[in-house]
Parts: structure tokens; sequence; C-alpha cells
């Protein structure tokens, strides 16, 4: 399974802003795609049938943790029916951009056409575990 940071991007950046004192540009947003599996490295593969963005925003990060204080959604599902979404990957543009990371649904969720999938707000945490004490 390859959830987790984007090696070649995002884990880089976080790795140089932590132990070499380099600067570091924030994403201009953080949009979500959908998948059927795992999105692999690149965060392109298992794409779903709707390959919209919904937008998510964090609130503070506190504890090694940062939850989402939105709620994003995909209105009026009219993709493939059903499909079982079980992935996210996480984006920095609405289309296109750069792969910042990705994760499985702590469950996983299927839609059928009209339907809207929404993530309750504070439903997506991400997190880099402390050492524990």
């Amino acid at each position: 399974m390859t959830v987790g940071l984007a090696a070649t991007s995002y884990a880089n950046k976080v790795l140089d802003h932590i132990h070499r004192a380099q600067a570091s540009t924030a994403p201009a947003g953080n949009y979500l795609a959908l998948h059927t599996g795992d999105p692999g490295a690149a965060g392109t593969s298992n794409a779903a049938s709707v390959t919209t963005r919904a937008q998510v925003t964090f609130a503070a990060a506190s504890g090694g943790s940062i939850a989402s204080n939105n709620t994003p959604t995909w209105s009026n599902w009219a993709g493939t029916s059903p499909t079982t979404v079980t992935h996210f990957s996480n984006w920095d543009a609405s289309t296109t951009g750069t792969f910042l990371n990705s994760f499985a649904l702590t469950s996983s969720k299927t839609v059928q056409t009209g339907d809207s999938l929404t993530s309750a707000s504070g439903a997506i945490v991400v997190s880099l575990a402390p050492i524990a004490a």
C-alpha cells in the first residue's frame, strides 16, 4: 500500500524544511480526488469515475494531527453507478497540480447515480505520529 506523503514532492519539502531550515511555500489549497482503490505513488491509480476535486480546509494542528474544518462534497453523482470509494488523494490545485498525499477511508462508501458524497467537518484527519512518552 502506498498511501501517505508523495515521496518526490511534498515529503522532500517537509524534510528539507525540518532538517535543513529550507523555506517552503505552502500549497495554494488542498483538493481531494476520489479513488476506488489505492491511489498509488503518483496519486493517479484507481481514480473514481467522478474526477471533480473538492476543496478541503484544515483547522490548526494540535497533538501531531490536523483535521478538516469544512465539508468537502461531491454532489449529484453522475459517474459509474454503483461506485465504491475507498481512498482520497490530496492535490494542491482543483485540476492538474501537484500530488501531496493520499489516505484510505476508515470505511468505504458506495455511491449511486444522483447521490451526494460528503465528508463531515473534522472527519479527515492527517497525523504525523510523535514519539510516545
